[in-house]
C-alpha cells in the first residue's frame, strides 16, 4: 500500500487539492472577483479618487461588509461585485435574482438590495455629511450574460472605469473628500475575530431561511408560502403578496 502511494503521490495530491478547491470554490471565486476589481480601481487618478477595498462597518452592534468604496470629488461609489457565470436574470426590486447555467437554476439575493444596505450603513457612519451623493454600482464578471431590468448601474467589470468616469460634476470639495476617506479608514474593522463572526452570521441566516422555506414559511414576514406558476416555472410565493414579495424557485 505504501509503495502504491509513493508511486502515485502526484495523483493523491491532485485529488486532495481538487477536493479542497470544490469545498471552498464559492469563496475562492468571490476573492478572485474582488481582487480583479481592486486591480482595476488602482487605475483611477489618486487626486480625484480614494479607494477602500473590503470595508467593514459597525451599525448599532451589527456589521456591514462592503466590497469596494470609492470616495471621490463626484460622490461616493459603492461597488458590489459578483463573480458569476451564465444568464443572470433580475429586476430592480425583486427579492432574488436567478443564475441559469444550461438547465440548472440558482437563486441569489438581489445585489441591488444588498448594496442598498451597504449605503445605509455608510450614511449612518457619515451622518455629518447629509448631502453626499452615493452612487451604487453592481459589477459582474465577463463570464456572466446579464439579462436584467434595472435603473441601478449593473455592468461588466470591463466597463467599471468608464461607468465611474461618466460622473463628471464635482459635489465634494477636496477637504471633504479627504476627511470622509480618513474617517472610513479609521472606522474599518480589521479584527479577524469580528470578520469571522460576520461571515458565520451570514451562514446562520441562510440556514435558518432554508429551514423556514422547507416548512413553507416565508423567511421575510412569516407568512405561508404557496406554490404558484410563473414565466420561468413553478415557484413558492408569499401568501401576503403584494405586501411581501418574497419568492423562491422550485
Amino acid at each position: 500500500m505504501l509503495k502504491i502511494f509513493s508511486e502515485f503521490w502526484y495523483l493523491w495530491l491532485f485529488i486532495i487539492v481538487a477536493s479542497i478547491y470544490q469545498l471552498y470554490k464559492p469563496k475562492i471565486k468571490g476573492i478572485i472577483g474582488e481582487k480583479t476589481i481592486s486591480a482595476i480601481l488602482t487605475r483611477l487618478g489618486p487626486n480625484k479618487y480614494k479607494v477602500i477595498n473590503d470595508l467593514m462597518l459597525n451599525i448599532d452592534g451589527r456589521t456591514s461588509q462592503i466590497d469596494h468604496v470609492v470616495v471621490s470629488n463626484y460622490g461616493i461609489f459603492v461597488i458590489e461585485t459578483k463573480n458569476y457565470k451564465g444568464w443572470i436574470l433580475g429586476e430592480e426590486y425583486s427579492e432574488k435574482w436567478t443564475q441559469v447555467i444550461y438547465k440548472r437554476k440558482e437563486k441569489f439575493f438581489n445585489p441591488i438590495r444588498q448594496n442598498y444596505g451597504h449605503i445605509q450603513a455608510l450614511k449612518e457612519n457619515l451622518n455629518e455629511y447629509p448631502d453626499v451623493n452615493f452612487i451604487p454600482i453592481i459589477v459582474f464578471s465577463v463570464g456572466a450574460d446579464l439579462k436584467v431590468n434595472t435603473q441601478t448601474k449593473v455592468i461588466y467589470s470591463v466597463n467599471l472605469l468608464k461607468t465611474i468616469r461618466e460622473y463628471a460634476v464635482e459635489t465634494l470639495r477636496n477637504e471633504q473628500k479627504e476627511a470622509i476617506y480618513a474617517k472610513l479608514q479609521n472606522l474599518n474593522i480589521s479584527e479577524k475575530e469580528v470578520r469571522t463572526q460576520h461571515v458565520d452570521g451570514i451562514h446562520k441566516k441562510k440556514a435558518e431561511a432554508a429551514q423556514q422555506i422547507n416548512s413553507n414559511i416565508c423567511p421575510k414576514c412569516g407568512g405561508e408560502l404557496i406554490l404558484r406558476k410563473g414565466k420561468y416555472g413553478d415557484f413558492k410565493g408569499c401568501s401576503n403578496y403584494p405586501k411581501c414579495r418574497f419568492s423562491v424557485n422550485m
